[in-house]
Order: structure tokens, then sequence, then C-alpha cells
């Protein structure tokens, strides 16, 4: 296990579980939405985003957290030995990324690139993140397996947990 890429919904704890899992293998550990989010919430497009991440992709080693299908295909799946798949019941996966939300917004959290979550962009239709777990939720966990049966992803040592517990005790236990 060199190359892992750590998949699942908003919120399911991706990025705790990545994160734990890099340093636990002494890998680099790297997130997508700071490759994709710029200063002031503005996207990288497919192309910049396989640009900056093709480099990352073509190292030994690497643990990688997030998704990001539609815009790099199957870029991290092609090179990744190991899938984890922090797969959570959806009410306390959105409880979590709420609680996660309103903690970023209070205390006035910088993320990726200088940006911050704000009540406006919680709430937003167009920008909420919260609507997008709402609205994503089900069919992501559709679309994962669909992606992850795929012929040219048969190499793939998948391991799913249906908590982020069971995937922390899981990295403990490596």
């Amino acid at each position: 296990m060199r190359r892992v890429s750590v998949i699942g919904n908003t919120g399911s704890g991706k990025s705790t579980v990545a994160g734990a899992l890099a340093a636990h293998l002494g890998v680099p550990y790297v997130e997508l939405d700071e490759l994709h989010w710029g200063p002031n919430w503005t996207e990288a497009s497919a192309d910049e985003l396989i640009a900056k991440l093709s480099p990352i992709v073509a190292q030994d080693a690497w643990v990688i957290d997030g998704m990001y299908f539609r815009k790099i295909g199957g870029l991290v799946l092609r090179r990744a030995d190991t899938v984890v798949w922090i797969d959570p019941p959806w009410l306390p996966m959105f409880a979590r990324l709420l609680r996660r939300s309103l903690t970023r917004v209070i205390r006035r959290t910088r993320l990726y690139n200088g940006n911050r979550e704000t009540l406006w962009n919680l709430f937003h239709p167009q920008n909420s993140l919260l609507l997008f777990a709402i609205r994503t939720g089900r069919r992501r966990r559709e679309l994962l397996s669909e992606w992850l049966a795929r012929p040219d992803f048969a190499h793939l040592d998948v391991v799913r947990f249906d908590s982020l517990d069971a995937a922390l005790r899981w990295v403990a236990t490596l």
C-alpha cells in the first residue's frame, strides 16, 4: 500500500482518514480541494487540475484525499494501488458536515488559498456545501460503485468502511 486514494461523500471523514493514513505510512498527503480551490473560491479547470495533479500521481507513494472524477477522470485511480472508501450512513455524515462547517464559520477558519466558509455560502442555493451534500449523497454512492467496478480499476484493493471510527481503527492497526 503505497499509493492510496481516499474517497467518500462530502463530510464522510476523508481528510481525517487520509491525513492519519499518510502520517502512518510516511508518505505525502494531498488534498484535492486544496489543488482545486483558488483564491475567492475560484475553481480550477479540468486542465489546470490535471496539470497540478499529474506530477503528484507520478510519484512512488502518496495518499490523495478527494475525487473530482468529472474533472480528472481516473487519473488517480489508475495509479493507485488501494482505495479507502469512507461510506457512513447519510444522517451522521450530514450532521458531521454541518457541525464542521458551522465551526469553521464561527472560528473564521482559513482553508485552501485563504478561503473561508461563510454563512452566506453555507446556505446559498448555488454555493452551499450542505445543499451539495443533500443533492449528491445517494447518487454519489452509486457512482462510486460503478466507477470501482470498471475493468480499468480491477487492480485496486478496495477497503470500504461504514464509519469514520472504523476507518481510523483500521489505520491504527496497520
